[in-house]
């Protein structure tokens, strides 16, 4: 019997693939010399609950629907689709300076020599930066911070929260006390967190220069029960003369589409190394799913690794030199705190597979428009269409040494078609007519309340469209570990007849620390199993090895 029909092709990065009959065999292996405490009760109808990771279309939450709307209600409407155009049409200009910077950063200057001045000179007319060290922030009026709330906030929200929700899946016992959002805006991502923790968040800590977002994110705040304790800065700088030294680090520290708009490779590797060093747990990264913003998230996930990696090796020979026991039982605590570890997307904390390609790795999250999203988002003076899709890349790491866990596929067994249809009982091939016809009864049973269906198009009852998503959902008892053995789907999986192709990023060792990018192709005849998951996974949802 297979274990897995897969026909991997040549990875994207020479030398570091493997052919996946290959590394069944190194699972098979490796498999003796984890702990039993590693190993996982999977079976193939649990593999697809594990590995689900993508969310359907996202509904903005009710609270936040009416937060937005009383606030547009007490703003000036005049030229309202004029600001909005303005807006997009500064991110584009922002976005095109930042393409320029991006394009002439080269590795070496990223790891070799990360203090080295940037080679460019050019800064973006909205962002202000004083020094390496300085205040660094963009600089929203009020036109562009109501367009802003109008048109970008419920989309930055749904991209937050698919990739917190990510992390509380793959870690579901960090619950974070203490936060950091770091170029908050109008607290997109603070909405995002009370939804994925409502009850865990006790303090944030927010980082936003613009007073105009800061007031913005206080209005829409306003009247919500439950809050945490909220402090506003406008500068990391400040944040640190604010607050006592033993109270800096936070369990969880979030940048959301803020480190793009700083123009100077230089000054954004100075600003994710403090967050770093704020950083007591997990660290988050989002930006847009550009080609801009999944190098800038390449880039600081490889300098957080590579600086990590560095700090591990001189721990590890300062051990030796310890003189007493005493001290050496301090470095040991310290090595244990040392390292770090990507937790999604990547199942793998070496090179991307992808550095030097023409693709990049992004993500895709469809919302249902807001009312004030469908008003003023216009094209030519037509409504839009009722959803949008917003690509995001991402990365989250956390503090310490990546667990080791069994491989999802570790001591399973697939049968093949032939080979399942050999095992089928006379009764299965009974057919029971009576369910394949609906009775008389089904027939007459009259259809749902009509009136319960409000017209998407319609605004009128809006609220009534949507169930309050504050509440939390089902948690599912499978799920994926943080080992090695969860490869990531990227790209849309291609369904060709009765075969799948997939792009899967994945590593090629059992400690995680090296990956590949690579083809996988599943057919229903040699494993009807992971053919049927293979075809209801999703872009975003992980694949297991």
């Amino acid at each position: 019997m297979n274990r897995l029909d897969t026909a991997p092709s040549v990875p994207f990065a020479s030398g570091v693939g493997q052919s996946l009959n290959a590394a069944a065999r190194e699972r098979g292996m490796a498999a003796a010399l984890l702990p039993e405490t590693a190993s996982r009760l999977l079976t193939p109808e649990t593999l697809r609950t594990a590995a689900k990771q993508s969310q359907g279309i996202h509904r903005v939450p009710i609270s936040l629907r009416r937060a937005i709307k009383r606030y547009l209600r007490d703003q000036d409407k005049t030229h309202m689709h004029r600001k909005v155009l303005l807006l997009s049409s500064s991110f584009e200009r922002a976005k095109g300076t930042g393409a320029e910077l991006a394009a002439a950063s080269t590795r070496s200057a990223l790891l070799d020599d990360p203090h080295a001045p940037a080679s460019a000179e050019q800064r973006t007319a909205r962002w202000k930066v004083q020094s390496s060290y300085g205040d660094i922030g963009l600089r929203y009026r009020e036109d562009e911070t109501v367009a802003y709330v109008a048109s970008r906030m419920p989309a930055i929200y749904a991209a937050c929260h698919r990739v917190l929700r990510e992390v509380r899946r793959l870690s579901p016992g960090f619950a974070p006390k203490n936060v950091l959002d770091f170029g908050a805006g109008p607290s997109s991502a603070l909405w995002a967190m009370r939804a994925v923790w409502p009850k865990s968040i006790e303090r944030v800590n927010l980082i936003e220069p613009s007073k105009e977002m800061q007031r913005a994110g206080q209005t829409l705040l306003d009247n919500l029960k439950g809050l945490p304790l909220i402090h506003s800065y406008d500068s990391i700088q400040e944040l640190n003369r604010s607050i006592e030294k033993h109270e800096r680090r936070h369990d969880l520290v979030i940048s959301s589409y803020a480190l793009g708009e700083i123009p100077s490779l230089n000054d954004r590797i100075t600003i994710v190394r403090q967050l770093w060093d704020l950083t007591k747990d997990v660290l988050v990264l989002l930006e847009p799913g550009t080609p801009q913003g999944s190098k800038i998230i390449s880039q600081m996930r490889s300098y957080i690794l590579w600086m990590e990696k560095r700090k591990c090796r001189k721990s590890e020979k300062s051990t030796g030199a310890a003189p007493s026991k005493m001290k050496s039982m301090v470095v040991q605590e310290d090595l244990l705190k040392d390292g770090a570890f990507v937790v999604a997307p990547c199942p793998h904390d070496g090179r991307c597979p992808l550095e030097n390609s023409d693709k990049y790795c992004h993500f895709v999250q469809r919302l249902e428009r807001t009312s004030s999203q469908r008003i003023y988002k216009r094209s030519k003076g037509v409504p839009l269409r009722g959803f949008e899709d917003e690509k995001f890349c991402y990365v989250a790491l956390r503090r310490g040494k990546r667990p080791e866990e069994a491989w999802p596929l570790d001591g399973m067994k697939f049968d093949t078609l032939k080979e399942r249809h050999a095992k089928r009982n006379p009764e299965d091939l009974i057919i029971d007519y009576d369910d394949q016809f609906p009775s008389e009864e089904d027939e007459e049973a009259p259809d749902g309340d009509e009136d319960s269906l409000v017209p998407y198009a319609s605004d009128t009852q809006e609220l009534s469209l949507f169930h309050e998503s504050g509440e939390e959902e089902e948690e599912e008892p499978i799920r994926a570990d943080l080992g090695g053995g969860w490869g990531r789907i990227i790209y849309s999986p291609i369904r060709r007849g009765r075969q799948v192709q997939m792009d899967v990023c994945r590593a090629t060792k059992r400690d995680a620390s090296e990956g590949a990018f690579e083809r996988v192709v599943v057919t229903q005849s040699k494993n009807p199993a992971l053919h049927l998951q293979a075809r209801k996974s999703l872009w975003g949802d992980l694949w297991p090895f």
